[in-house]
């Protein structure tokens, strides 16, 4: 069956915003294979290093905003929403692009889900970017909302908290979707992405209950996700849940 024009546009339209590449295997390189189960300790390094790293930079960049953000709220000549309206657009870059302050390969793609065997209750490719632009919506205002409760602080435990969130899911979409490492996939998921929502989650409705419940849809999501992923490691083959050291495929 042919895809209809506006599936098409809304298609383009959602992996635009969410930078999602598409296109053959060929636009992502030379793939490669694991021979052995031999442990890849430098790929453990690299996102262990890659994600720390990630952190600070993230960090840096909330430091520079409290700066920010303090010059417009003491400045008079500025109006009184104009600080929130700044910082619903930082917030909104750090939802939807996290992946800008990392060093990792962090490429957005449909690949690896489109040619993995999946459950039939998998969701459709498209599902995932436009579930994921409205965690972001909703990350932008439960971290406002968050935010104004700290009176416009951003070094704040919630806060940091949710960068180390973006930071891990960033990793694991980096094993996953670029590297494609079914088995280490599995644990990071579950301790990376799934586990930090829930924490992240259970902190903003600390601050502020309504923050807590905005962002509570994620949790859902990232359950599913999750599942999804260890029946996928199961369908397609169950290889061990760590970085197998991997060899380029010779064409």
């Amino acid at each position: 069956m042919n895809q209809s024009p506006n599936i098409g546009i809304l298609e383009k339209f959602v992996n635009v915003v969410m930078g999602v590449k598409t296109g053959n295997t060929q636009t992502f390189g030379k793939p490669a294979i694991a021979t052995t189960e031999e442990l890849d300790i430098k790929a453990v390094i690299v996102y262990k290093l890659g994600t720390i790293l990630q952190i600070a930079a993230i960090l840096l960049a909330l430091l520079g905003m409290e700066k920010l953000v303090s010059l417009i709220d003491s400045n008079t000549s500025f109006p009184g929403w104009f600080s929130t309206l700044i910082t619903g657009l930082f917030f909104a870059l750090l939802s939807v692009r996290s992946r800008i302050f990392s060093l990792l390969d962090n490429t957005r793609s449909s690949r690896t889900y489109d040619q993995v065997i999946r459950p039939k209750w998998a969701p459709p490719p498209l599902a995932f970017p436009i579930v994921w632009m409205i965690i972001a919506i909703l990350r932008v205002i439960s971290s406002v909302l968050v935010w104004q409760q700290f009176h416009h602080q951003f070094l704040v435990l919630p806060l940091i908290v949710f960068v180390v969130h973006l930071a891990v899911g960033d990793t694991w979409n980096t094993i996953f979707t670029v590297e494609r490492r079914l088995g280490a996939a599995v644990p990071v998921v579950i301790l990376g992405p799934w586990l930090s929502a829930i924490v992240v989650t259970a902190i903003y409705w600390q601050t502020s209950p309504l923050a807590g419940m905005t962002l509570s849809f994620s949790c859902v999501w990232l359950t599913i996700a999750a599942a999804l992923v260890f029946r996928i490691w199961q369908l397609n083959g169950s290889e061990p849940l760590y970085p197998l050291k991997l060899v380029p495929v010779e064409k």
